[in-house]
């Protein structure tokens, strides 16, 4: 069974070296980033973050970030580190005469996940997910939560003193990261789902009303023809899970009926996991890790309401 996390699992402060930032300069970083992310950054505010998916003319995702402005003319976009180099590339392709310089800066920057009370210590009281706030030199990026306890990404230029609170390690962080509900795209996934395979139009992650972006036409015929088929769950095992690991029913070996998205080990024991999946698999409820005879998934909703399909 999924335990429900130990609050005091989920305070203190935790390096967080897999991921990577991507620095978008110049007047028209915010447009250029408008016109090729699933999220709205022409209305992008100081005090806002976006979560956005980056898709290729097919609608699949190749990328996710976590964007936000350190100044006017200056978005950062924070992605797993491994996807970065190609991501990078692939975007810089687009950009022909915007004026948008774009560059790996991760060098730059640290980056830290405050959860509970370190996260108190330096902001106290309820923050919404997807807003920032600076704290001196630091940008604070609050996520949604994990278990009800609250979370968010501290980013400083790296010359800067680390943030006060408990030391949090990375793997429970990442842990809380897939106890949040919400997976960040890594190599493994790279063009497996729609946004909505893993719930981003339910979490902020897709605005229907902005313009054209790439693969906007299947994204937002996935939508509004209720076509969605697969969501994003939680789910745990016994056994270990990693992104792309591929989940069978019980009664068919023949073809998967869902992916892991993400992946970590539960300090309760086991693993868990964010599992893009058959809507009629999660009905049916015996899913198994890998084959139709392998590890038994324990499955949850996520953790927060799903946009209806329209």
């Amino acid at each position: 069974m999924i335990i429900q996390a130990m609050h005091y699992k989920l305070n203190g402060v935790a390096p967080l070296p897999h991921l990577g930032v991507i620095r978008v300069e110049g007047d028209d970083a915010a447009k250029f980033l408008h016109g090729q992310l699933t999220q709205d950054f022409s209305l992008l505010g100081l005090s806002d973050a976006r979560l956005a998916g980056f898709c290729s003319a097919k609608g699949r995702m190749q990328a996710s970030f976590i964007g936000f402005k350190r100044s006017p003319s200056e978005v950062l976009l924070v992605c797993q580190h491994d996807i970065l180099a190609p991501t990078l590339k692939r975007l810089s392709m687009f950009v022909m005469r915007a004026k948008a310089r774009l560059m790996d800066v991760t060098a730059d920057y640290a980056l830290f996940g405050l959860a509970g009370d370190a996260l108190d210590l330096v902001a106290p009281g309820a923050s919404p997910a997807w807003t920032k706030g600076d704290v001196g030199s630091a940008s604070l990026i609050n996520l949604y939560p994990a278990d009800g306890v609250r979370r968010a990404i501290w980013l400083t230029p790296v010359a800067e003193a680390a943030p006060a609170g408990a030391p949090l390690s990375t793997a429970d962080w990442n842990w809380s990261d897939v106890r949040s509900g919400i997976a960040m795209v890594s190599t493994p996934i790279v063009e497996a789902f729609v946004p909505q395979m893993l719930n981003y139009e339910s979490v902020g992650g897709v605005n229907f009303k902005k313009g054209c972006y790439p693969g906007q036409e299947v994204v937002a015929r996935s939508q509004f023809r209720g076509t969605l088929k697969r969501r994003a769950y939680l789910a745990h095992a016994d056994a270990p899970m990693q992104a792309g690991d591929e989940v069978f029913q019980a009664d068919d070996d023949s073809q998967p009926c869902g992916v892991v998205a993400q992946a970590a080990a539960s300090p309760f024991g086991g693993f868990d996991a964010i599992v893009s999946m058959q809507v009629s698999a999660f009905e049916a409820n015996a899913v198994h890790l890998g084959a139709a005879n392998g590890a038994l998934l324990t499955l949850k909703p996520a953790p927060y309401p799903l946009l209806a399909d329209i």
